[in-house]
């Protein structure tokens, strides 16, 4: 089966990592790519290294109106510009969207692939997961399913590559003069993903998340997510670890560890690792998780959704093990 495939915001680092990964797709074939200011240039011109069979792709200025006969569309765009186009593709068209225009929009279905698969299977629309979102929920998961956490005390702490912020923008933080040996904290109690993080909180344990604290940070690096959650619960790491083991028994993407993640676990992967330490006494329960902010926390899931949606094998194109060292 030949699944016809077109990227918007192809330029930016998300939809380039849509490119790297529909390009090596088994069932995908790239025959649409827009962008803004890359309009009227040809792929080979923003991404040299790309194959010589899909050099000459043409990028064009993005036109909801314009589509060619399209199976899939990847939108990568910034968060508030992707809703009112979107909804001018045709719905024969699946979309799975990147940005964060429909993470709770009506007729959209929350892409957390490796938690509920099953609600993505056969959807035509996806909004995929936010980065952050990515690597913390699929920590508390498990323990949020089981009991093992109070869902309205809960205090997450996450470290993000640059790559992180996007590409475009004009905010010195993201240079590498002001980046390179530094680290910062930003969107201190009300960050976009905040909201998002709650809702699937409060899903999946059936509780209140009113309680919970996010504070993200800058650091040095390109790519990368650690998130490290402090939660309220008697239980101890082992049991926190045994209920993350059966909770992802036979997903292909989520690695149980008892050791301390890294990020260069993860990078240039659809890989989540996650891991816990607990101690009883103090009701005190460490939950972390580490994804590859581009992958997992973008492209990776996306096109993990795509297969789900499509009826294709969930771990098609997205086998190949992490970049290390």
């Amino acid at each position: 089966m030949t699944i016809r495939v077109g990227i918007v915001g192809i330029s930016g680092f998300g939809g380039g990592e849509a490119l790297r990964l529909v390009a090596g797709h088994p069932s995908f074939q790239l025959v649409y790519a827009a962008g803004e200011g890359s309009a009227g240039s040809r792929l080979a011109d923003r991404f040299p290294g790309v194959s010589p069979k899909l050099a000459g792709l043409v990028i064009e200025k993005w036109d909801p109106d314009r589509l060619p006969a399209l199976d899939l569309l990847f939108a990568s765009l910034p968060t508030g510009t992707s809703a009112a186009a979107l909804a001018r593709v045709p719905t024969s068209v699946r979309i799975v969207d990147i940005g964060g225009d429909h993470r709770d929009a009506e007729g959209w279905t929350y892409g957390l692939a490796d938690v509920w698969p099953d609600r993505i299977r056969g959807h035509g629309r996806i909004a995929n997961p936010g980065c952050f979102p990515a690597a913390t929920l699929t920590a508390l998961a498990p323990l949020l399913a089981e009991g093992l956490i109070e869902p309205g005390n809960i205090i997450v702490d996450a470290k993000t590559g640059i790559s992180g912020a996007g590409r475009g923008g004009g905010d010195s933080r993201f240079g590498y003069a002001d980046s390179n040996e530094n680290l910062v904290p930003y969107g201190l109690l009300r960050h976009v993903h905040m909201p998002e993080m709650a809702r699937t909180i409060e899903r999946l344990s059936s509780g209140s998340a009113a309680g919970l604290v996010f504070t993200p940070h800058l650091v040095p690096m390109t790519r990368g997510i650690l998130a490290t959650a402090y939660c309220r619960g008697r239980a101890t790491t082992e049991r926190c670890l045994e209920a993350a083991g059966a909770f992802y028994a036979g997903r292909p993407f989520v690695r149980v560890t008892d050791r301390p993640p890294q990020t260069k676990w993860a990078t240039g992967s659809n890989l989540a690792f996650v891991s816990y330490a607990a101690d009883p006494e103090r009701n005190l329960v460490v939950a972390m998780g580490v994804v590859d902010n581009l992958g997992k926390g973008a492209a990776g899931q996306a096109v993990q959704n795509a297969n789900l949606m499509c009826g294709l094998p969930e771990a098609a194109g997205l086998e190949g093990a992490p970049i290390w060292p």
